[in-house]
């Protein structure tokens, strides 16, 4: 019996259904699972000294394109507005291969542990070189993080009215044929479990009004989550007024996008009956505050999402147009931006860390299982060292948003450590970094 006690935290923020924060803390773990959250708790397992730090619930990622890590910072996409950024970055990304989507989800996925996130969902929505979906899988087995991979698709080229090279686009008969692969090989449904799959066409102007509904018929014959790009900025509001004759809102209902197991990104630009038919309809919101920011789309209404009862996590999106992949940056950020919006006390810290934890779980249909730190609940934790320079004089270290860290010094998923003293210690990052400069450069050349 694998059983790990983490002891003398001096503040655990559980984010449970009170939303209590415990001082003098212990949690006691037991094969992957919470069993008990207090004090003077004792174990003959596994002792983790939390003493001068914050433990909060593991963060959920609920929006990433992780092979995106090998095109940060591109000079000729730097200064530009979505479709633009898109258009200089395609022939890029068209010249990637397997190794290409290994390596990078690799240490997109140890950059987000660092930053304290124990699960997430990636969207990959292109299979360059014989690249395919079962990469980044391989990959986040062997970092450790829990993984929702999505089965994105485009199939709209350029010489179809679409904006990605004809060179990146498949057929959809076979698009639909892989999803079925890969959710029969990978998916699982299980309690705890490690791996899910998603179907995601990647966007209303790169695939047709078919694949969007039959990959809704798909999914639910398959019992999985559906995924894409919706309203994210003007010009995407207006590509489809002006090719499906209503809004995204509109086109997502019609086709079956709307429902408890669709989350959809960005939606920068819902207006008021949009977020109306998602509260009614429970879909739900990847919030992507620092690449809106990024490719100027933008501030999402998210306080009046969440006021109506839209679920609201948060996403990272891709290292391309953010260029970073820090969860608690993100969340931050979106503290902030909805302050900006709508006045300083408008959206707590507290707020802030909800949307990055339980808000995620939600949105990716983990709720009742990741999120809190609850009896009963998964161990995906994360623990903060208060000690430091960053949050020296803090009169509220449980406020991260405001005060840092913005790096963790343990991270467990499942119970297991993926992360010890700051270090990533599930795989070989050092050497992993190294590949991937090399595969930055060879792009280059």
């Amino acid at each position: 019996m694998t059983e790990t006690l983490i002891r003398n935290a001096d503040v655990v923020a559980t984010m449970d259904d009170a939303r209590s924060e415990v001082t003098s803390c212990d949690i006691l773990v037991r094969e992957g699972v919470i069993v008990d959250v207090g004090q003077g708790l004792t174990s003959d397992g596994d002792l983790i000294d939390a003493a001068g730090c914050v433990v909060t619930p593991g963060l959920v990622n609920t929006h990433h394109h992780l092979f995106q890590t090998l095109t940060r910072a591109v000079p000729a996409a730097q200064d530009a507005a979505l479709f633009g950024w898109l258009q200089t970055l395609y022939p890029i990304w068209s010249r990637m291969g397997p190794e290409h989507l290994f390596t990078s989800a690799q240490i997109g996925l140890a950059e987000l542990a660092l930053s304290g996130c124990t699960m997430t969902s990636d969207h990959l929505y292109l299979y360059p070189g014989g690249g395919k979906l079962d990469d980044t899988i391989a990959a986040a087995g062997e970092v450790g993080l829990r993984f929702h991979a999505t089965r994105g698709s485009m199939s709209i080229g350029e010489s179809k009215g679409g904006l990605p090279p004809d060179a990146l686009v498949e057929d959809e008969a076979a698009i639909l044929e892989d999803c079925i692969r890969v959710v029969d090989r990978y998916h699982d449904d299980a309690d705890g479990a490690m791996i899910r799959v998603a179907l995601a066409p990647c966007s209303p102007f790169s695939v047709s009004r078919d694949l969007m509904r039959e990959t809704a018929v798909l999914a639910r014959d398959k019992k999985v989550m559906l995924h894409t790009h919706l309203a994210e900025n003007d010009e995407d509001i207006a590509f489809s007024q002006q090719a499906f004759g209503c809004r995204p809102g509109q086109y997502a209902e019609e086709l079956g996008w709307v429902g408890e197991d669709v989350w959809h990104a960005h939606c920068v630009k819902l207006d008021a009956q949009e977020i109306d038919l998602f509260a009614r309809s429970k879909t739900g919101v990847a919030h992507c505050p620092c690449s809106n920011c990024r490719l100027g789309s933008g501030i999402a209404p998210v306080i009046t999402m969440r006021d109506a009862g839209v679920p609201v996590g948060l996403g990272v999106d891709g290292s391309a147009s953010n260029d970073t992949g820090n969860l608690i940056f993100e969340a931050r950020q979106a503290m902030l931006l909805q302050r900006v919006a709508n006045g300083g006390d408008a959206f707590s810290a507290r707020a802030a860390l909800e949307l990055a934890t339980r808000g995620g779980a939600q949105v990716l249909g983990r709720g009742h299982e990741c999120g809190q730190i609850a009896k009963g609940f998964r161990a995906d934790l994360a623990i903060w060292d208060v000690s430091g320079v960053h949050t020296a004089g803090s009169w509220d270290p449980a406020a991260l948003m405001l005060a840092g860290p913005t790096q963790v010094r343990d991270l467990l998923v499942e119970g297991r450590r993926i992360v010890a003293g700051g270090a990533i210690v599930s795989f070989d990052l050092s050497a992993t970094i190294t590949r991937q400069n090399q595969l930055v450069q060879a792009l280059m050349e």
